[in-house]
Order: C-alpha cells, then sequence, then structure tokens
C-alpha cells in the first residue's frame, strides 16, 4: 500500500478515534536503536504515514508558546511524549492533554519528573496564542512551566500543516459546524513516546490512551 494513500485512509479512520494497535502478530524483533520490541501490528513501520516503532522522529523545529525556547524534535536529549490538539477541541484533545499531564504526575511523584519532556503541538496557532495557552492550561489543571512541560506553536497554519500533517502524519480537518459560530477541526489521536537519541518507541494511536501503559512503557525506556 502506497504511503500516501495510506495517510488518507488513516486520516478518515483516525478522526472517529481508532484502537491504538493495528492488529496482527508482529515479529518482536529487536531493532539497535530502540528499547521496545516491535508491537503487534498489520504493517511495518516503513508503510505507515507517522513515524513509528524504530524509526526517527521528524527533523521538525518548533517554537514553544510561552518561552523564547525552540524544540528541536530530534535533539530532545531525554525521553518525551508528543501529542497533537488544538485548545478549543471539546472532546478528543481534552483527553489527550490530561493524559499526558497524569504521566507527568506520575514522574513527579516518583521522582523522574526532571528526566522526561511532554510536548503537546497545536495545529490551531491561529486561536492558540500564548495567553489563550496559559488559560487552556490552568482549564486542564497543567502547570505549564517547568519539569519539561512545553506548549508547542508552529508559527502558522501553514507551518502547522507541514509540522503535523505533512511531517508527523497526522491529519487534521478544518471544519464549520452549523450549530457554532467558531471552525473545529476533525483530526486523528497520536500520542508518540521518543527516546533520548529521537528514535520512536511507541505510538498510541487511540483517542483514549492507556496511562498505565505508557507509564511502563516510559519506564522501561528511561531505566534502559
Amino acid at each position: 500500500m502506497r504511503r500516501r494513500t495510506f495517510l488518507a485512509t488513516l486520516g478518515v479512520v483516525g478522526a472517529a478515534g481508532t484502537a491504538g494497535c493495528l492488529g496482527a502478530i508482529g515479529t518482536n524483533d529487536r531493532h539497535p536503536d530502540v528499547v521496545l520490541p516491535e508491537p503487534d501490528r498489520e504493517f511495518d513501520s516503513s508503510e505507515l504515514p507517522y513515524p513509528a516503532w524504530g524509526q526517527r522522529v521528524p527533523a521538525e523545529t518548533v517554537p514553544a508558546a510561552l518561552s523564547s525556547q525552540r524544540v528541536s524534535f530530534r535533539t530532545v536529549d531525554e525521553p518525551s511524549l508528543i501529542t497533537f490538539f488544538y485548545s478549543h477541541c471539546q472532546t478528543v484533545c481534552p483527553v489527550l492533554i490530561s493524559t499526558l499531564r497524569n504521566v507527568r504526575a506520575h514522574a513527579r511523584n516518583n521522582g523522574y519528573a526532571g528526566d522526561v519532556s511532554f510536548l503537546p503541538v497545536t495545529f490551531d496557532p491561529a486561536r492558540d496564542t500564548a495567553k489563550r495557552l496559559r488559560t487552556y492550561a490552568e482549564e486542564m489543571n497543567v502547570a505549564a512551566d517547568g519539569d519539561g512541560w512545553r506548549f508547542l506553536r508552529p508559527q502558522s497554519s501553514e507551518r502547522a500543516t507541514e509540522v503535523v500533517q505533512a511531517a508527523f502524519g497526522v491529519h487534521f480537518e478544518r471544519t464549520e459546524p452549523e450549530e457554532m459560530d467558531e471552525y473545529m477541526f476533525s483530526h486523528a489521536s497520536m500520542t508518540l513516546l521518543v527516546n533520548g537519541d529521537g528514535f520512536v518507541e511507541r505510538a498510541y494511536r487511540t483517542k483514549s490512551p492507556d496511562e498505565d501503559q505508557i507509564v511502563e512503557d516510559l519506564t522501561a525506556v528511561r531505566t534502559a
């Protein structure tokens, strides 16, 4: 199956929210650049539109929304959790952000908060300004400063498409609901666990990630 054809198919499926595992039995081969074994799935990483097990995270750099930092995904030198969201979302995104927040709480409670980065990337930079994201952090009970949490905000809508959709393979599409006064997005759900060398350990393609599983996977990666 062609990679971009699969991207279009995945976008439609992902917008509805799908399970993270693709289904069939994997080979469980070890990869020299990752800690976790190959997941059970139907497709090889090279066939998927998003960076998957054993592949390098895209060579993209995105500004932090609440500081002067710029984050280059390949040069983050500790394990990181990356997800994609927009703050006006009323369904999937609060779950994805809450998942990162709860994993971060586990990190804080267990003494490794300084060893993990949490990198939620907005694909709605027009509305997700620094002011808006500070308000959103309060709404989501997220301490947006310190302990590795950085909201990332591409400089423009065009740049968001380049980073989130083209580079990371996470489909999103603007919609204009008749019953609402503002635009929204249909979008796929994705959370990535990336190791300190910039390789993807797990791609959780689900609208409701399993926090316990993420903590277990993160612990294995962090302590390897």
